[in-house]
């Protein structure tokens, strides 16, 4: 295994740390891993909609190239990007928009941090359901697969916390304003 490789697997295994209880691997083998999360918020559909399009909101700036989660951005149209603005006129496509059913669901296609530097396609579904009494259920679903110089398998749980903590941080942000 690569220096490289190795430093990914330890930064993300680090940022896994602060995964909550309910983070889920749903499957991993060798050639890709699917991760699930689900939580339930009070608030309607649409508010919980309003928030999940503005990720420079609710996504961590720790998992940004520029440590500035206002650099986010994203557009909610055919091919819209899930964008990060680089210095210098530089920028991150982070996912495109495949599937946009406001106030149900948005799903992006992407590889994220460091799984975009390998042979790797990733899909990220964000469904919202109503629920009872004013409540919605959302739940992000993260599936990888493709080539990977890196061990798909071990990566799998710390991508899980990855994804865990921006789905805590959305549900929290619709909640109580804030994200963290």
């Amino acid at each position: 295994m690569s220096g490289v490789v190795k430093c990914v697997l330890a930064s993300l295994a680090i940022s896994a740390t602060s995964a909550p209880a309910y983070a889920k691997v749903m499957q991993a083998d060798t050639s890709g891993f699917a991760v699930l999360e689900t939580g339930e918020v009070r608030a309607s559909p649409e508010a919980v909609w309003a928030a999940l399009v503005h990720p420079e909101r609710w996504w961590n700036k720790a998992h940004s190239w520029t440590g500035d989660a206002r650099n986010f951005s994203m557009t909610i149209k055919q091919g819209g990007c899930f964008c990060e603005a680089l210095p210098h006129s530089g920028f991150v496509e982070h996912a495109r928009v495949v599937f946009a059913r406001p106030a149900s669901m948005l799903r992006l296609s992407g590889a994220f941090g460091p799984l975009q530097s390998e042979a790797l396609s990733g899909t990220l579904t964000m469904k919202i359901v109503p629920g009872k009494d004013g409540t919605s259920t959302v739940t992000f679903e993260y599936v990888v697969g493709g080539y990977s110089r890196m061990a798909l398998t071990e990566l799998a749980p710390a991508v899980d916390g990855v994804i865990a903590e921006q789905h805590r941080r959305l549900l929290k942000l619709v909640e109580t304003g804030r994200p963290d």
